[in-house]
């Protein structure tokens, strides 16, 4: 147990991050930037796993995994879990963009108090 605490800290901080980062507030240029710099760094760490698999064996035994393979598994889990978590608020804000612009237009096509209807 007490070599587990590592992993299980590591996973809970990686997961808070992911999840402040897909929740903060912008869309801007550096949010951006901080997302290609992620997956950037994703990319660079699944490579090294394929090209050295003893690195991953190496860092799972220091952070108290049994195998490389399940650290992987727990690193894909965290971002599968950060992917769903932005699909949400992506959709969440493309419904709420939807109903405002359903309201204009039922607004702007509503006949006049004084017109008669057609």
């Amino acid at each position: 147990m007490g070599s587990q605490i590592v992993i299980k800290v590591i996973l809970l901080v990686v997961i808070a991050l992911v999840g402040l980062l897909i929740v903060w507030p912008g869309a801007g240029a550096r949010r951006t930037a901080l997302r290609r710099i992620g997956l950037l760094c994703l990319t660079f760490i699944a490579a090294s796993a394929v090209v050295f698999p003893q690195i991953s064996n190496e860092m799972a035994s220091f952070v108290g995994v049994g195998r490389g393979a399940d650290l992987l598994l727990y690193g894909l889990v965290v971002v599968f879990i950060g992917y769903v978590i932005a699909t949400r608020v992506h959709h969440n804000r493309i419904d709420n963009q939807l109903t405002e612009l359903a309201r204009s237009y039922a607004l702007a096509a509503a006949p006049k108090p004084n017109e008669p209807l057609n």
